[in-house]
């Protein structure tokens, strides 16, 4: 595989992760904010900019170089391929679950609790431990 489009996997991966661990963080005080207020206005404004300038064409590029990597690396026909994109595909309606949410701040109408947001925190770990564990490993 060509080292250059592995290094711009991995950098579209790591902005991608580091958007999936941070928006349920905001989340959770933007969940503790008084609706209305100056400090809710300002997390909504963070939480759009986080997900459409840094977390959006994050996940895109590593799709598109993940994808690409695949192929120059003959890599479709390797099990552990199949399982680390059943993962990814994971982490993606993950991402999508957290863009809705953000839209339910926007509007005003946040369903969930301080305390959701920190549990659901914990899923953009568990996705990647076990997609970096394949990705590395091989084991099949």
């Amino acid at each position: 595989m060509e080292l250059w489009l592995k290094a711009f996997h991995i950098m579209s991966v790591i902005a991608w992760m580091a958007g999936l661990f941070y928006l349920p963080r905001l989340y959770v005080y933007h969940a503790a904010a008084p609706v209305g207020s100056a400090l809710c206005e300002t997390f909504k404004i963070m939480e759009r900019k986080l997900l459409r300038v840094i977390m959006n064409p994050a996940m895109i590029t590593a799709w598109i170089f993940g994808i690409w990597a695949a192929i120059v690396g003959n890599f479709f026909v390797d099990g552990w391929l199949h399982a680390k994109l059943i993962f990814v595909v994971a982490l993606t309606a993950f991402h999508g679950f957290l863009a809705k949410i953000r839209k339910d701040f926007e509007a005003d109408a946040n369903r969930y609790s301080e305390r959701f947001y920190r549990r659901i925190n914990e899923v953009p770990t568990v996705l990647m431990i076990a997609i970096v564990g394949l990705a590395v490993l091989k084991p099949f």
